[in-house]
């Protein structure tokens, strides 16, 4: 039985799935795209396992993301060889792929990296995703950490609590007048249920949350607009567009100047984060997670 994992044919994988295509993952390697169909078909063969999706671009199936994962770990070792054998271009920076969440990223999320000491020389790779999800590129082996909800360790990453982002549904005054005002038996609570709503991405459930948690409804609005950035997102409930969750410390400041009006004061929704990162021995990764455990220590709620 043949149990060992042939490298070739496991860079060859990490290849294709980052480059989407056979023939791009063989342009990457400078072989042929036979050559590429060859590895994989023969590390499929040997792990007994369907490792890929031959879709347009090609994912990892849930075993090919165990065999990208160890890849992704295996090139990081192996550039730490390098750079303490001597073999490595001199200043060449450490790169770091995390994921974070679009409101941290607006938010507290890059005070932190500010923190990290600059003599690691480090070079930042940030995917912008939805705090439900981030743990996913995780699992698929694209991001070495993440700032997610997740509180479970995806496989081979370590886990710790960062705090509470709370989030405030609010409005601009005349949006809340129009929608929300006198005339009507209904009372507002009842009404926000049917106001138009701002919302990140369809995959953005915030709203929809709040409303239930108002018993007014199964969900906010139909009519909602989708604004994928947080800053964006903000500007487009100020100019009244919409009603939305804003995150209170973006929310604090434009309240206070009357620019927007709390709705359902007594209701707020807090979102649990995390920090996951893989399971290494390595220093730069270990000073980012310090920084922004402390910032987040700062800044979130516990």
């Amino acid at each position: 039985m043949m149990t060992d994992l042939p490298l070739d044919q496991v860079r060859t994988l990490l290849a294709v799935v980052d480059e989407g295509t056979f023939d791009a993952a063989a342009a990457a390697l400078h072989v042929t795209p036979s050559a590429v169909s060859q590895r994989v078909k023969a590390l499929e063969q040997r792990t007994g396992r369907v490792l890929l999706m031959r879709t347009k671009p090609v994912r990892a199936t849930e075993s090919g993301e165990v065999v990208v994962r160890f890849a992704r770990r295996l090139a990081r070792l192996e550039r730490d060889a390098r750079t303490e054998l001597g073999m490595s271009e001199a200043g060449e920076p450490t790169r770091l792929s995390i994921a974070v969440n679009a409101d941290s990223l607006a938010t507290w999320f890059l005070p932190a990296l500010t923190r990290v000491p600059r003599e690691l020389r480090l070079c930042f790779e940030l995917r912008r995703e939805d705090e439900d999800h981030t743990a996913a590129l995780l699992r698929e082996g694209v991001v070495m950490a993440a700032v997610t909800s997740w509180p479970d360790p995806v496989a081979g990453c370590s886990v710790r609590a960062l705090g509470r982002m709370r989030y405030l549904a609010v409005a601009a005054p005349d949006f809340a007048g129009r929608w929300l005002g006198a005339g009507t038996d209904a009372a507002p609570d009842e009404l926000i249920a049917d106001a138009p709503v701002v919302a990140f991405d369809r995959n953005d459930d915030l709203q929809d949350e709040f409303v239930r948690g108002l018993g007014s409804g199964p969900g906010a609005s139909a009519l909602r607009h989708f604004m994928p950035t947080s800053e964006g997102f903000v500007d487009a409930v100020v100019a009244g567009l919409g009603w939305g969750m804003v995150p209170e410390v973006q929310a604090e400041p434009l309240l206070r100047a009357g620019r927007l009006v709390r709705l359902a004061p007594d209701r707020i929704v807090d979102v649990p984060l995390f920090w996951q990162q893989w399971k290494l021995d390595f220093p730069a990764l270990a000073a980012v997670a310090e920084a922004v455990a402390a910032v987040a220590a700062e800044t979130l709620r516990r």
